[in-house]
């Protein structure tokens, strides 16, 4: 789900889920603030989900769900998806 905030802020929600992505979302939340254009991640207010905050211009919704998806390890992964 894409919400505008201000102008050219919009928050994406994406779900999480992934084996044993829960005790990773340290990871899950540096994988995201390394991207340009992202100006907040929030993992607390919903469980099994992100909501990223974004300058719409800078990254997509699609390139937030890609930075999830490459957080991994040695018998563990996280997943995300964005929600519509």
């Amino acid at each position: 789900m894409v919400t505008p905030v201000f102008a050219g802020e919009q928050k994406v929600m994406l779900m999480l889920g992934g084996k044993f992505c829960e005790a990773y979302l340290g990871d899950v939340e540096a994988s995201l603030t390394k991207l340009p254009g992202v100006k907040a991640v929030d993992l607390k207010s919903m469980k099994g989900h992100a909501v990223v905050t974004i300058d719409g211009g800078k990254v997509t919704a699609g390139r937030l769900a890609a930075a999830v998806n490459g957080v991994k390890g040695d018998g563990w992964n996280c997943t995300g998806q964005v929600m519509k």
